[in-house]
């Protein structure tokens, strides 16, 4: 299990403001469903700058509800301008704190935050936004741009604390190299920054990594829907499932276990990982 705070755990299965809001006059929608996670904030600001309600709609894991759920909390009543100045490091604050590898989901709630806003204001969207920068991690779609921001923002100092806040090479890894170049342009370093390889799992921790992933990723997921999943066999980088539930009479259950369960157990586990179902 991850190390979840009090805050996180309620804010994850009793969320506060959550569904599209009536009378929003502001919008901010970051992330995707193809990569695994997206928010949509919906904004009510008065004429003065006030926003006066804000209610969220989230696909994701139990991170990025509760900090979707505490970061409506947080803005009612402010000024758009101190709205603003709320960072990802003040969300995750706000829930206890995160674990390490979660910070991203702050990340998200600050840019989806800084979206509306820059909508209602009639602004061009964030300048960090996919299409102003070069995309440097396909699986994510993240591009240099906000890995740059993440770096100066929170002091990132290695290309593992970039995974943490923005996912890029979180899944297939071939971006780390050019995270790196980026990581040692912004450290204004001249010698090659290390990239930390992955230690090889024991079949025993891949086991209990998987097992966790599929506890805190996956099952809710697909308990959304009335579906469960159950872990058959791990035999090294071969995981062997069984679809329960309504994912088990599901036509498209392949199109589950590759882009949900597989993805995410590459995401959270290794990379190479290969799913199949009993």
């Amino acid at each position: 299990m991850w190390n979840y705070t009090e805050a996180v755990h309620d804010h994850f299965l009793r969320p506060h403001n959550v569904g599209p809001l009536e009378g929003a006059n502001a919008i901010g929608e970051v992330g995707s469903l193809a990569c695994g996670d997206a928010l949509k904030l919906y904004l009510k600001i008065s004429e003065q700058g006030i926003i006066e309600d804000a209610t969220f709609e989230t696909f994701g894991c139990a991170s990025a509800i509760a900090s979707s759920s505490v970061l409506t909390d947080m803005i009612k009543g402010m000024h758009v301008e101190d709205a603003l100045k709320i960072s990802n490091k003040d969300i995750a604050n706000s829930l206890g704190g995160l674990p390490k590898q979660k910070m991203h989901c702050s990340v998200m709630g600050q840019e989806a935050l800084e979206a509306a806003i820059r909508q209602w204001k009639g602004e061009p969207p964030v300048p960090h936004a996919h299409e102003e920068g070069k995309l440097v991690c396909k699986c994510f779609g993240v591009t240099d741009a906000q890995i740059i921001r993440a770096i100066r923002e929170n002091g990132l100092k290695t290309v593992e604390e970039v995974t943490n806040y923005t996912k890029a090479g979180g899944a297939c890894g071939e971006c780390l190299d050019e995270i790196g170049e980026i990581l040692a342009a912004e450290l204004k370093q001249t010698s090659f920054v290390e990239l930390k390889p992955k230690q090889r799992l024991t079949n025993v921790q891949r086991m209990q990594l998987v097992l966790k992933t599929i506890e805190e990723e996956i099952r809710p997921l697909l308990a959304a829907d009335g579906g469960d999943i159950e872990l058959v066999d791990v035999d090294g980088l071969r995981v062997v499932v069984s679809l329960r539930g309504r994912c088990a009479q599901c036509r498209s259950s392949d199109v589950t276990i590759r882009d949900l369960v597989q993805r995410l157990l590459r995401e959270h586990v290794e990379p190479d990982i290969v799913v199949e179902e009993a």
